[in-house]
């Protein structure tokens, strides 16, 4: 049995099963599974309930993804193209010595990247982050970092996404290239 990863939200799971089958990986895969006394809901988590058009107020797509305001992060705009946002540089995302978190430039660029690829998902479908290639480059000790997430390929069961973050001087803080899944049923 290949192994499976859940989340749990609204009392109900989804759970992704990303097998092996003869030899080569699996497409990702959502899968309903109802809990206890509750009908089976779809769950995606950060995108789930978001709205009907998400580029004619991009901050409302962050309201649905609640760790972004654990960033203090911004989107600046969000479209299928081009997804841009800002996080500010606070002391509760560094490291020693007042340096900006490396893992908090990538959460920035992963949130990012996922709400460009939910831009690009077809109708129904959900997306989770499966790979993420990360080059961090300059240190940021004040300001903010400015993100732009793009699309480098949309197909059927994978998006790839790649994040430019730059500094308050636009001199680049780190180039990150993920992998999305296409959850479809």
């Amino acid at each position: 049995m290949a192994p499976t990863w859940t989340d749990k939200a609204d009392a109900a799971v989804v759970a992704v099963d990303v097998g092996v089958v003869a030899g080569r990986p699996r497409a990702a895969r959502a899968v309903d599974v109802p809990t206890a006394g509750v009908e089976a809901a779809r769950y995606v988590p950060g995108v789930t309930d978001t709205p009907q058009d998400p580029t004619s107020d991009p901050g409302a797509v962050l309201a649905h993804i609640p760790f972004s305001a654990s960033l203090g992060m911004t989107l600046d705009a969000a479209t299928a193209d081009e997804v841009r946002g800002t996080m500010s540089w606070r002391p509760e995302l560094c490291t020693g010595g007042g340096l900006m978190h490396g893992g908090a430039v990538m959460a920035f660029a992963d949130t990012l990247g996922a709400v460009c690829a939910f831009l690009n998902l077809p109708a129904g479908a959900g997306t989770s982050t499966i790979e993420s290639k990360t080059n961090l480059f300059r240190g940021v000790r004040d300001g903010a970092v400015h993100g732009t997430a793009s699309p480098l390929h949309v197909g059927r069961t994978t998006i790839v996404v790649q994040t430019d973050v730059r500094d308050a001087a636009g001199k680049r803080v780190a180039l990150v290239t993920q992998t999305q899944a296409v959850l479809t049923r």
